[in-house]
């Protein structure tokens, strides 16, 4: 018999845990038996500060097919993906938001495309009951990926997916640390089905989704993906060139003719003022390619497991 591995990464969410169990319970497990397949959840407590991973622990006595990963410290939602995506021993594997603003029931939708003979399914966005700025910084970066990096990133991005082990073994053993894994699965290339669904509004807890977080993503993805932030300073770069040797001709030809007087100071100003705006420009951008390709030599792994519960039996890694 297969098994659907389902995977939820979990940063302080102690408030959504135990009616997240019971919504996966009611919608997907008691429904797997009609598309023959077993299951596991397995549940990567990313550093939280709350009481997720006892709840996680008490949850695990309930339903031993609850496997539970502990991460040393707080690593990202995709490296916490990434490690639960390593650890599971599904022939699929579904990853779930632990917020509650996915309807469970998505998973046999993802579940059906998959039988029909895909190995990537993605769940949508038809709409979404977020705040203003958040519908429009989704739909932003969006278009921007969609424009300058991965021209098959569907509108509003991706959060939640269902992959088969081909993928999830692509996943794995590419251990990519500043590439999220929507990303990777978009840029693979493997043939994808889409699931809508309605996201609804965070009823429990606080999103640890931050700003800054939103930025990282933007940037990871644009610098991990695209070729289009070098060119730009190429073009800069030439743009500048083409004025500076104007400029100069111009400068020429005026001493020549004697017209050239002291009066130049403002000009000189913005001249220097705008080529070391360029050039702070094009370090920055070739920083952030310079600092992913150092980290990605270190060879640091993408995370840490503390530890992996299965049931009451404990393996530390």
């Amino acid at each position: 018999m297969k098994k659907l591995s389902i995977v939820i990464p979990v940063y302080f969410n102690e408030e959504n845990l135990l009616s997240l169990y019971s919504d996966i319970k009611e919608k997907v497990i008691d429904k797997l038996p009609d598309y023959k397949l077993d299951y596991e959840i397995v549940m990567v407590d990313d550093g939280s500060k709350d009481k997720s991973y006892q709840i996680m622990q008490d949850l695990a006595k309930i339903d031993k097919k609850i496997v539970l990963v502990k991460l040393a410290r707080n690593f990202g939602e995709h490296a916490a993906t990434l490690a639960g995506l390593s650890v599971c021993t599904g022939d699929i594997a579904a990853r779930k938001a632990a917020d509650l603003q996915e309807p469970s029931g998505m998973i046999l939708e993802m579940l059906d495309e998959y039988n029909k003979g895909s190995k990537v399914v993605l769940a949508l966005r038809k709409t979404r009951q977020d705040k203003w700025h958040e519908k429009l910084t989704s739909n932003m970066y969006s278009k921007i990926v969609q424009k300058l990096a991965l021209k098959n990133m569907p509108d509003g991005g991706v959060d939640s997916y269902l992959i088969d082990r081909q993928v999830i073994d692509f996943l794995v053993n590419l251990n990519q640390k500043n590439s999220p894994l929507t990303e990777l699965i978009l840029w693979s290339g493997f043939d994808y089905a889409s699931v809508y669904y309605d996201r609804q509004k965070r009823t429990a807890g606080k999103s640890r989704w931050t700003f800054s977080k939103k930025i990282k993503m933007a940037c990871d993805s644009l610098f991990g993906f695209s070729y289009v932030p070098v060119r730009f300073i190429t073009c800069i770069g030439f743009i500048a060139f083409i004025l500076s040797v104007i400029w100069t001709i111009v400068l020429i030809i005026r001493k020549l003719v004697g017209s050239i007087t002291i009066d130049g100071y403002t000009s000189i100003i913005i001249l220097l003022l705008l080529s070391f705006g360029i050039v702070m420009l094009s370090i920055g951008i070739i920083g952030e390619y310079v600092w992913r390709a150092l980290d990605a030599a270190k060879g640091t792994p993408v995370f840490l497991i503390d530890e992996i519960k299965n049931g009451d039996k404990k393996k530390n890694e």
